[in-house]
């Protein structure tokens, strides 16, 4: 039995268009593929007897069956490896949409959300624009371990997971986010912006003793936090960097 367990209590909300492409997805697999791989093992089968043809030799049973042995055993770890990939990214999406659907209640507030913002060979997961600033938001969405508590531990320096361990890396990433993003709205806008980095655990208890540098939180806790910060930023600053942002994402 898997001793982890999705930390994710409900699944997200579907998204605008999302039956349609699992409509693409399904006619791909069911009405494509196989008829894509039959006349495909057909042709190599008539090139084997082809090639037999024109080069008559008794049939070699041992040396097929080493070469489907080798076969199985190269790819089936294979096939294993990516499943695994699939099942962490596919966490990751939903932890990512999840995150997500708790923004959206911020558009009330007066904020403007952004998902899946491209950069160079990275993305951001989420920018919320508010008067009372600009957050960058990175969501780690980790399987938690079952029949034990499990927590985020932040001091302001360090940042461990219980049952994953020390993971201050995720604050490099995040800071590195930030002043992307920051250099990103200077070089277009001409302004430059004070950009405050997030990262979010779905599903976690975050236990966080120092919230100057980054903001290390449970998602739901995000709108609080927000709401709490002074404002820093005019409604036509939010209109210029929204803009620009719209821009490009549109041009990427």
């Amino acid at each position: 039995m898997d001793n982890k367990k999705s930390p994710l209590k409900a699944k997200p909300l579907r998204q605008a268009g999302q039956s349609v492409q699992e409509q693409i997805n399904n006619i791909f697999d069911d009405k494509v593929m196989p008829y894509f791989l039959i006349p495909l093992i057909l042709i190599l089968l008539a090139g084997l007897e082809w090639f037999r043809f024109f080069h008559p030799s008794k049939p070699q049973p041992i040396t097929a069956t080493v070469l489907a042995v080798i076969s199985l055993m190269y790819c089936v770890p294979k096939i294993i490896s990516v499943r695994q990939e699939l099942l962490n990214l596919r966490l990751g999406r939903d932890g990512e949409k999840a995150v997500a659907e708790e923004l959206e209640n911020l558009r009330e507030t007066g904020c403007i959300i952004f998902h899946d913002i491209i950069g160079n060979k990275f993305n951001l997961d989420h920018i919320v624009l508010s008067q009372k600033g600009i957050f960058v938001i990175e969501t780690k969405t980790y399987s938690k371990p079952r029949g034990k508590e499990a927590k985020v531990h932040y001091d302001g320096t360090h940042l461990n997971i219980d049952s994953v361990g020390n993971k201050d890396d995720i604050l490099v990433q995040a800071k590195a986010e930030s002043t992307w993003l920051k250099d990103t709205l200077k070089e277009s806008t001409g302004k430059e912006f004070n950009i405050k980095p997030v990262v979010v655990f779905p599903g976690w208890y975050v236990e966080s003793s120092n919230h100057n540098k980054y903001w290390i939180l449970n998602p739901k806790g995000l709108p609080v936090f927000i709401q709490n910060e002074q404002e820093k930023l005019s409604k036509e600053d939010m209109k210029l960097v929204a803009f620009h942002l719209s821009r490009y994402i549109r041009a990427s």
